[in-house]
């Protein structure tokens, strides 16, 4: 016993310095971004003021309202989207168990893509001019779109966009949670004679609820701090009509360096972002079988 009680012992001590290491690797910044939010600065990086004045600030920021309200419309899109067609392609995945593994290896590819390659790719798909999306509509009739350019389809295309790189990787998620369902339900469905309607909607989707909420808390932590896709297609274009809270923040310390009111920007990012973890969280908590 006491042998064991040392071993655990030197276990926690050897782990201790890779535990404080990742501690403060991501307390220290979200701290100094904290007080520097409480500051602001001149354009020179000096000190001109301490206090809440960026907080309030936001209040009546048009821009900031704006970002709030694009960042959760983009979130809600691609959320619902991915969570819909991942659960299909994982269903797909599930029966079509005689699949050949270089197919099945086509369908998770595109999760693998960095996503600057990913937007650099959809740019050149996506142009206006020479791109294959508008030679298609325009092969089948129909008239070309502005994509990307467009005030109204700019939040819907990059939605479509990061559906199409992210909804293999919920498929991945769902297909392990498929995996793991008890054989013996569908067993007595089938004895039953239950169709498979009511297969899907009243054992398999309840059932498979505590594995789609863990799908959405890992997608809502990168739908909410969404960036490098849109800054490489829009960069907060055309108009502002796709500029997140996170590309605004961005916007507003590095170009116009006004690093207090980055830092509150960022910081209210991070509740907007924690806040839906919990939430999700706690959902997870009620429908765990």
């Amino acid at each position: 016993m006491r042998v064991e009680q040392n071993h655990r012992g030197q276990m926690a001590a050897m782990s201790m310095p890779a535990l404080v290491f990742t501690v403060g690797m991501i307390a220290f910044p979200f701290l100094y971004t904290i007080w520097m939010s409480f500051q602001t600065y001149s354009s020179t990086g000096q000190v001109t003021g301490w206090g809440g004045d960026n907080y309030l600030r936001m209040a009546v920021d048009g821009q900031f309202w704006n970002g709030i309200w694009i960042t959760l419309y983009l979130y809600v899109l691609s959320l619902v989207m991915q969570l819909v067609l991942g659960t299909g392609l994982a269903l797909l995945l599930f029966r079509a168990k005689r699949l050949p593994g270089i197919v099945r290896s086509l369908f998770i590819s595109p999760f693998m893509m960095p996503p600057v390659v990913a937007g650099m790719m959809w740019l050149v798909i996506l142009d206006p001019s020479l791109g294959a999306a508008n030679w298609i509509l325009t092969s089948l009739g129909l008239p070309p779109s502005a994509w990307l350019a467009s005030p109204v389809l700019v939040v819907p295309t990059l939605a479509m966009i990061d559906t199409w790189q992210w909804t293999p990787y919920v498929a991945l998620i769902v297909l392990g949670g498929l995996q793991s369902l008890p054989p013996s339900v569908y067993e007595a469905a089938e004895i039953d004679g239950a169709s498979r309607r009511a297969v899907f909607f009243r054992i398999t989707l309840p059932l498979l609820l505590p594995t789609l909420v863990t799908a959405m808390i890992l997608r809502s932590v990168d739908l909410l701090r969404f960036f490098d896709l849109i800054y490489i297609t829009t960069q907060g274009g055309p108009s502002n009509h796709s500029m997140t809270l996170n590309i605004y923040g961005f916007r507003v310390g590095f170009e116009f360096f006004q690093l207090g009111y980055a830092g509150a920007l960022m910081v209210t990012l991070s509740v907007l972002v924690l806040g839906a973890v919990m939430a999700f969280n706690r959902l997870r908590a009620a429908v765990e079988w």
